[in-house]
């Protein structure tokens, strides 16, 4: 370990080493970043995911197979969960499995209910059957609110709720995560569950369909146009790590402290400032030969949200997390990353990107 570079990280998460945790969605963007973050560490992961999403793969080009088991499993098979559950018997789980992107919830709404919302509960089940103390983050969303598109930032206490299929799956989630903390964990101290609410998680790696970052970079790596649907919705942008960084600080938080038990917590930058897409774009445009884009505000599904910020004040202080980048340093981070893949494919900056961020204060 360089010096002092990661004493912080290197105190502060070694509670995982020689620990057992299972990371459903670990071949995702968040999940492969999670997973890159927690193999730093003397740990035992193991993944559980139903395929590979997308083509590039972050965990794919990461090589993280080697270094940890996976389950091919989908998290609606409650008998297979239950099964890997009970032979891994883990320390930690991080649920980020999930049918994920807003617009494919239109399309396909039944399979972004029963992933999203079922396969929670799947999860929940299968932490019943669970003999030993197991720490679980389960990872919802910022759009699990019901969004009024108001000025403030969203706070825990607020009401959740979703006009889309995916927030509206998110936000049943969430209710069956109470149920059960309620119904059957409230007084049970070995399974100790806490709820991470994210904002618009940005990074490399990222190749999901239909999110803005990716449709970028994506498009100007071939000279192409970039689509642009809502240039004027303002988001909690923030990158990958910071809401990584979070995760795994309230595992390491409610592992200690049981009245985090059954408790939300909102991982967001600062709520008082938040970005459009457009300045996303033009912060980009003088430090990326080939970007550009076309405005298209032509709608075949209903409504995308404009406005939504969320209060982290909570985890700002209970859990004592801030960002620890700020706006300009996370598209940096995001461009460096994407400037590197795409002039370099042999070799990723994940984990220089990683040991960077543990330097920082």
């Amino acid at each position: 370990m360089k010096p002092l570079e990661n004493f912080y990280f290197r105190y502060m998460f070694q509670i995982f080493e020689n620990k057992k945790i299972i990371i459903t969605g670990h071949t995702g963007f968040k999940g492969s970043w999670l997973t890159a973050f927690l193999s730093t560490y003397n740990c035992k992961i193991y993944g559980v995911s139903k395929d590979i999403p997308t083509n590039p793969s972050h965990f794919k080009l990461l090589k993280l197979k080697k270094n940890i088991k996976t389950f091919k499993a989908d998290i609606r098979d409650l008998t297979l969960l239950r099964k890997i559950f009970k032979k891994v018997q883990p320390d930690f789980v991080f649920h980020l499995a999930a049918q994920a992107l807003v617009k494919n919830s239109y399309q396909n709404p039944d399979s972004t209910f029963t992933s999203n919302s079922i396969g929670t509960l799947n999860i929940l089940e299968s932490l019943r059957s669970l003999k030993k103390k197991c720490t679980t983050i389960m990872i919802t969303s910022d759009k699990s609110y019901k969004n009024l598109e108001i000025k403030r930032g969203y706070r825990e206490s607020d009401l959740i709720g979703g006009e889309d299929p995916y927030s509206a799956s998110k936000a049943c989630a969430e209710l069956i995560i109470q149920s059960y903390v309620n119904s059957y964990f409230k007084n049970d101290k070995k399974i100790l569950i806490a709820v991470g609410r994210a904002g618009n998680v940005i990074g490399g790696g990222d190749w999901s369909k239909d999110r803005l970052i990716p449709d970028c970079f994506k498009s100007w790596s071939k000279g192409k146009s970039s689509i642009i649907r809502n240039p004027n919705s303002t988001r909690p942008w923030q990158h990958v790590l910071e809401v990584v960084y979070g995760y795994m600080l309230l595992a390491k938080k409610l592992s200690k402290n049981s009245k985090l038990h059954g408790q939300v917590f909102n991982f967001g930058p600062s709520y008082k400032k938040n970005y459009k897409v457009i300045e996303i774009l033009k912060y980009f445009k003088p430090l990326w030969k080939k970007c550009k884009w076309k405005i298209n505000t032509s709608r075949t599904y209903q409504k995308e949200s404009i406005l939504l910020k969320l209060n982290s004040s909570k985890a700002n202080n209970i859990l004592n997390w801030k960002t620890k980048l700020n706006f300009k340093e996370t598209l940096i981070y995001t461009l460096n990353w994407y400037k590197d893949y795409y002039s370099n494919k042999s070799k990723l900056i994940t984990f220089e990107q990683i040991n960077k961020y543990k330097r920082l204060k």
